[in-house]
């Protein structure tokens, strides 16, 4: 596969941000972007069979599978510019304690990051990197 897709709630700040930083650091371009809500994310979740509990903000297909949680953001980072590929260390915690990290984040951050009202769109420039 020549990318990957990284499915992030649109509504989330912190989602968003995080969207952007992958943006400018993908020097590449290997990912592409839906938001969990779009017709394109909720037919991809159901395409990989993925539930999309309240909790789950990031989903990366790759290579024919669909990873969640940290090891979604973790396989992420690896292909980031900078030293984002660094957090690919992180992978000797055991998940079920990465997990219970990234679910502790992902519960707090309407309150600590904030929520739109719609979902972002992409600008122009990017907009050929989000699946319709």
């Amino acid at each position: 596969m020549d990318s990957g897709i990284v499915l992030f709630d649109g509504a989330c700040n912190l989602c968003v941000w995080s969207v952007q930083l992958v943006l400018r650091r993908d020097r590449r371009g290997y990912y592409r972007f839906a938001a969990l809500q779009s017709p394109a994310g909720e037919r991809l979740l159901r395409q990989y069979g993925v539930d999309r509990p309240a909790e789950e903000s990031v989903v990366l297909i790759e290579g024919g599978r669909a990873y969640t949680q940290s090891e979604a953001a973790l396989r992420i980072a690896r292909r980031l510019g900078g030293l984002w590929p660094l957090l690919g260390a992180l992978v000797v915690v055991p998940r079920s304690l990465r997990d219970r990290l990234y679910l502790w984040i992902a519960a707090h951050r309407y309150r600590w990051f904030g929520r739109r009202e719609a979902c972002w769109v992409a600008s122009p420039q990017t907009h050929g990197r989000f699946l319709d």
